[in-house]
């Protein structure tokens, strides 16, 4: 069965393209494609700095939740929606790596040393309980990890939230690059954050429809990147998101699968609205 559902926001930060305005440039081929920028001897990687949190905070948050504020915020802007009644949908394939090294470290050498601060941390909904204290929602928030699956998972899990309970849901997704000795097991590499906030009706904000369901894999494969942007970022657990956002970017008629396991796939099809061809929502 098909539903249609109204894309009314969305977000995208990696440290090359810090916003949906670079991305959306970057995802259609009209700026070059650009590498995560490496830093040099003693240069911190650059962090996004979402608003919702204070300096002090920002500066003791780890950057999964960094990256899940800072797209969430671009996703809510303009959109009338109000974040302290807006549910929520979390995915990630693997959490926060780094804080899971730092971890499997410190029990290895040195157990009585381990970090509450850093257990904390790394739970798989750390994201999420700052987005709820940080924009003051009590709306229900789900956490979820599906693998290589995970992107289309958590939008498979919004979308159908949005369509039973009838009112919006906001998506936000995102990995990071493994490290240590996790790095020899996990592939995933870069930052990658992403958000889409899903409405089921249309109104002023809907730059999107999005009609969806599910097929059985053996009907259709999903797209590759097509663009030297998305392209570069493939190596992040997250990358299998790009395809549809490039489609968002182009602002054309567009159809793009995401797998959901070895037997099903989530079909998605992109109508842009009149709002998208607008130049604020370029922006």
């Amino acid at each position: 069965m098909e539903r249609t559902l109204y894309i009314d926001g969305l977000g995208l930060w990696t440290p090359a393209l810090p916003g949906w305005a670079t991305a959306r440039a970057a995802l259609r081929g009209e700026t070059p494609a650009a590498a995560d920028p490496a830093p040099g001897p003693g240069t911190p990687v650059r962090r996004p700095a979402p608003a919702l949190l204070g300096a002090n905070e920002r500066r003791r948050a780890p950057d999964t939740v960094l990256l899940a504020l800072e797209v969430a915020s671009q996703a809510l802007a303009g959109s009338g929606h109000d974040a302290a009644g807006l549910a929520s949908v979390f995915a990630s394939a693997h959490g926060d790596l780094p804080t899971t090294d730092a971890l499997c470290r410190t029990l290895a050498a040195d157990p009585q040393a381990l970090s509450p601060t850093r257990f904390h941390h790394s739970v798989h909904n750390a994201a999420s309980g700052y987005w709820a204290i940080a924009s003051g929602s009590h709306a229900a928030s789900t956490a979820l990890a599906a693998g290589e699956h995970s992107f289309g998972a958590g939008l498979l899990e919004a979308a159908t939230q949005c369509a039973a309970d009838g009112a919006p849901v906001l998506l936000v997704a995102l990995d990071t690059e493994a490290c240590g000795a996790l790095a020899s097991a996990n592939r995933s590499r870069g930052q990658l954050a992403l958000a889409l906030l899903l409405a089921p009706r249309r109104s002023g904000a809907s730059h999107w429809a999005l009609r969806w369901w599910l097929q059985p894999a053996a009907d259709r494969h999903e797209e590759p990147p097509a663009s030297a942007a998305a392209r570069a970022l493939a190596a992040n657990a997250m990358a299998p998101a790009l395809p549809l956002f490039e489609a968002l970017a182009g602002g054309r008629p567009a159809r793009r699968t995401l797998p959901l396991s070895a037997s099903t796939r989530l079909e998605l099809q992109l109508e842009p609205l009149a709002a998208a061809l607008a130049p604020a929502a370029a922006a």
